[in-house]
C-alpha cells in the first residue's frame, strides 16, 4: 500500500513536480470510505467528523492528507426555508456568536495520535466568510442590506470574518495540520454572487488575513471556491495569494483550460468534473485524467474531482480515477469490493 507523504502536496502547492503522482480530494463521502477502510461511519457527516475511518479510507486510496474541521466552532443558522437569524441591528446584537477559542479543537489532538508518521491534516471552515454571512442575512436580504445598512452589513462581515481568522490561526497551532482550506463560493455559472468591488471591499479582507496567518506559520493555503471566478483569478493569487485553487467546472472553465491560464501562478488541484465522472465511462475517466496528467506533469497539479466525491458517484468511477495517478490500487480494490 501506498503511504502518505504530505511533501507532495507540499510540493505541488510550491507548483513543483511531486516525488510521485499526487491525489487531492475536498473530502470522500461515507459510502466510498467505509468501503475503503472496511469501517463503518458513526456520523452522518462525511468528513468533519469521522476522522478515524477518513485516515484509514485516504490512506488506502493514496492520499497524503486528511482533510478535517478543525472544531466544533460554526455560525448556528436557521433549517433552510425558516428564515435567517440577522435581519437588522436589533437581531444583529441578540445573536449568540461561538467564540472560536471557547470550542474544542481535540479531534486535532486524536487525529495526531493516529496518523500514519508523514500523513497531515488539511483543516477547512465551517463553511466560508461569504457563505456563513449568507446564511446568517440571506442572499436578497444580503444585497439590500449593503446597501440600504452598509455600517451594519460592515459589522456582520467583520463579526463573522474575525472568528473566522481566529479559528484557522487556533488551528495552526498544531503540528498535525500541514496546510489550511478555506471553503467559501463565491461564484454562479456566470459570474459571482457579489460584485468584484463588494467582494474585495467585505470579503476578500479576511482571506488575506487567513493566507497570511498560514504563511506565517509555515503552512500552505488552499482555496476551495465554486462558480465563475475568473474576474477575481488576479485577487486570489496576486492580493490574497492563495497557494492552490480548488473546484473546477466544466461549463465555466475546464481544468485543462484552467492549467493553461493560471498552472504557472497557482497550483490547480483536481477538476475532473463530477458531471463527467458520473456520468462517463471508466474507459472515458480514465482517458481523460491520463490526458490531464501528460498536460500537467503534476507540476503544480494533482489528480482529482472538481468538488469531492459524494455518494452517488459510482466507486468504479472513482477508483478508475484514482488508479491513473496510483496505479497500484488496482490491486488494492480488487480485494475490498
Amino acid at each position: 500500500m501506498r503511504q502518505p507523504d504530505f511533501k507532495n502536496i507540499v510540493k505541488v502547492l510550491k507548483k513543483q513536480i511531486p516525488d510521485r503522482p499526487t491525489l487531492f480530494e475536498f473530502y470522500i463521502n461515507n459510502k466510498t470510505s467505509e468501503i475503503l477502510s472496511g469501517m463503518h461511519s458513526h456520523s452522518e457527516w462525511d468528513c468533519p467528523w469521522n476522522y478515524e475511518m477518513n485516515i484509514k479510507a485516504m490512506s488506502m486510496a493514496g492520499y497524503d492528507y486528511i482533510t478535517l474541521h478543525g472544531s466544533e466552532f460554526d455560525f448556528p443558522h436557521f433549517p433552510e426555508g425558516q428564515g435567517y437569524p440577522i435581519y437588522d441591528e436589533a437581531s444583529f446584537r441578540a445573536y449568540a456568536f461561538m467564540d472560536p477559542d471557547k470550542t474544542s479543537y481535540k479531534r486535532l489532538e486524536e487525529c495526531a495520535k493516529i496518523m500514519p508518521e508523514k500523513m497531515k491534516v488539511i483543516v477547512f471552515g465551517p463553511g466560508g466568510i461569504l457563505e456563513n454571512i449568507m446564511m446568517l442575512v440571506g442572499y436578497e436580504n444580503m444585497c439590500i442590506m449593503m446597501y440600504e445598512e452598509p455600517l451594519l452589513f460592515k459589522k456582520i462581515c467583520d463579526e463573522v470574518g474575525c472568528r473566522m481568522v481566529r479559528y484557522y490561526e487556533n488551528c495552526l497551532q498544531y503540528d498535525c495540520v500541514g496546510a489550511i482550506m478555506a471553503n467559501d463560493d463565491w461564484g454562479f455559472k456566470t459570474g459571482t454572487m457579489l460584485s468584484p468591488a463588494d467582494l474585495r471591499k467585505y470579503i476578500f479582507p479576511y482571506h488575506k488575513k487567513i493566507v497570511e496567518i498560514a504563511h506565517k506559520n509555515d503552512r500552505l493555503a488552499i482555496l476551495h471556491s465554486c462558480g465563475n471566478l475568473m474576474d477575481v483569478m488576479d485577487d486570489i493569487i496576486y492580493d490574497m495569494k492563495y497557494d492552490g485553487k480548488h473546484s473546477f467546472e466544466d461549463n465555466i472553465m475546464p481544468v485543462e483550460d484552467a492549467y493553461k491560464a493560471y498552472g504557472n501562478k497557482i497550483a490547480i488541484l483536481g477538476g475532473i468534473d463530477l458531471d463527467f465522472i458520473f456520468r462517463q465511462s471508466e474507459d472515458s475517466i480514465r482517458s481523460r485524467c491520463k490526458s490531464l496528467i501528460q498536460l500537467t506533469g503534476f507540476k503544480g497539479y494533482a489528480l482529482g474531482t472538481g468538488n469531492s466525491i459524494p455518494d452517488y458517484i459510482p466507486f468504479a468511477n472513482f477508483t478508475a480515477m484514482v488508479e491513473c495517478a496510483y496505479p497500484e490500487f488496482k490491486n488494492f480494490y480488487s480485494h475490498i469490493i
